[in-house]
């Protein structure tokens, strides 16, 4: 963060999960806060903790994503505001469990407006003023899935594999700048995200899962040091690894083996 002043920090997704806990990270630096979701009274309790706890300002805007005018939306009451943002966390996002020809389409398209269509609509409309001012940045949230298709989850991995590459090249075309753009990438984390893309099924394998606390300190360190690509947990990163090494088809496999419910 600079020196002397204070950064605006907006986060969607920011009543739970990770979100939340990134919203903690940079409360203790002493940013002022936008959060950004769709459930007041979630996101004003944290409001309040934030306040009591680390003395920050905290702006809180209801907004759905999924809708097409929510990007425009939030960026025009802040500019009415006088609100100039200064880091940009796109962390909302959701993924739906089955098979995609067996899924409502209406729900994967909300999917993609979320997870691609708002956090490249609010990184359009957010980023030029960074660039005059030649601070901040941009921090979004993938996931590890970004880094191989996905069946049993077909549209939610393939929307992470644009989160990761939009990430990446944007990180390139501002290398000259002061800005960070940097990509989280958490494996199986403890959110209430399994219950959104599961419904009332269950994953017919359990695997051990980091907290969202651990993945946003992670995501929050390496934001502050320039990092752009972030996988939290050795396990995760070996994963990764190990998906750069083998023939495609395999992953392809594995990922379907493990998106397999009950």
């Amino acid at each position: 963060m600079n020196q002397g002043s204070i950064e605006t920090v907006l986060i969607t997704g920011a009543s739970s999960g990770i979100g939340l806990e990134l919203a903690g990270c940079f409360a203790a630096e002493g940013c002022r806060l936008v959060l950004v979701a769709r459930n007041p009274p979630a996101l004003e309790a944290l409001a309040k903790k934030l306040w009591e706890t680390h003395g920050v300002e905290v702006i809180v805007l209801t907004s759905d994503l999924s809708l097409p005018e929510s990007p425009r939306q939030i960026f025009d009451a802040l500019q009415a505001r006088s609100v100039a943002v200064d880091v940009l966390v796109n962390n909302a996002g959701f993924g739906a469990n089955g098979d995609f020809a067996e899924l409502p389409i209406q729900r994967e398209l909300e999917m993609v407006r979320v997870n691609i269509n708002a956090l490249m609509e609010l990184t359009a409309r957010f980023l030029p003023a960074m660039i005059i001012r030649n601070r901040g940045g941009v921090l979004n949230v993938g996931s590890v899935a970004g880094f191989q298709a996905g069946p049993g989850m077909a549209v939610y991995f393939a929307s992470k594999a644009f989160v990761l590459s939009f990430t990446e090249a944007l990180a390139e075309e501002l290398r000259a700048t002061r800005l960070t753009v940097s990509v989280l990438c958490p494996g199986p984390t403890a959110t209430n995200f399994g219950a959104v893309a599961l419904g009332p099924k269950a994953r017919s394998h359990r695997v051990a899962k980091m907290s969202a606390q651990a993945v946003a300190r992670a995501g929050h360190r390496a934001f502050r040091r320039g990092r752009v690509t972030v996988i939290p947990g050795w396990l995760n990163f070996g994963m990764v690894f190990l998906v750069r090494l083998l023939p495609r088809w395999l992953p392809r496999r594995i990922v379907r083996h493990y998106n397999q419910t009950r």
